[in-house]
């Protein structure tokens, strides 16, 4: 049975497969900090929704989760995404909570590489 939050960061991931900007922006707060490894930092709301605009697809991506693990006010998952045009990524995000019942995303860190 899944938890509350496991099935909250389910939807958030496929929010990301389908660029639903609206959605992923009011699961995080205002500070956020997203640390794409090795690319880049994005850090508040207003720089994590133009990066939102720039990576959204027109067409929804295929995406495959193949663990969630929660804990406390941390997070994994862990999975690839398949884009419309057959490249597949494999990525890993960290999540930390800023609370326990209804929180927000405050920070991320994503490893992303592209399949072969």
């Amino acid at each position: 049975m899944e938890t509350n939050r496991q099935d909250f960061l389910k939807k958030f991931n496929e929010a990301f497969a389908t660029s639903d900007v609206d959605f992923i922006l009011t699961a995080v707060s205002d500070d956020i900090l997203w640390t794409i490894a090795g690319d880049k930092v994005i850090q508040g709301k207003d720089q994590f929704a133009s990066s939102l605009h720039e990576m959204a697809s027109p067409e929804p991506m295929k995406l495959k989760i193949r663990h969630l693990i929660t804990h406390g006010k941390e997070a994994a998952v862990e999975g690839t995404m398949t884009t419309p045009n057959g490249k597949t990524y494999s990525f890993c995000d960290i999540y930390t909570f800023n609370g326990f019942k209804d929180a927000q995303i405050k920070e991320m860190k994503s490893y992303v590489v592209e399949e072969h």
